[in-house]
């Protein structure tokens, strides 16, 4: 009885830590502007917040027009006040319509994470 119970704390310990490991991923959290939303003004930047910290060497965001055509934004980099937040800045006014952000991270802890979003600016 006492080797079945050291059998099950074993084996609940080790699903705890693969649950624990698989939570470990950098993944988007809140997005400027909002994922799937509408603005009324050019934004001049794009903000992603993730659950942890990333690494903005091995991090990047793409933005791109309906027609997949890309658009051009400055370099990507963390923010010095919270390492779980990047900012991108977009370097002309952009043209109403829809676009995508496309993006990938690199957590402090190295797991890699990618996704993509539109949002619209309005007329």
């Amino acid at each position: 009885m006492l080797r079945n119970l050291t059998i099950n704390i074993v084996a609940s310990l080790a699903l705890a830590a693969a649950a624990t490991a698989a939570l470990a991923h950098a993944q988007l959290q809140q997005a400027v502007p909002a994922v799937g939303g509408t603005v009324t003004a050019s934004p001049r930047e794009i903000r992603l917040k993730f659950s942890e910290g990333l690494e903005p060497r091995f991090s990047g965001i793409a933005l791109s027009t309906q027609a997949g055509e890309p658009v051009k934004i400055g370099k990507p980099a963390v923010d010095p006040a919270d390492n779980s937040t990047f900012i991108a800045p977009i370097s002309q006014p952009l043209k109403p319509g829809a676009y995508t952000v496309t993006w990938h991270a690199v957590s402090v802890d190295t797991h890699k994470t990618q996704g993509s979003f539109t949002f619209t600016l309005a007329p």
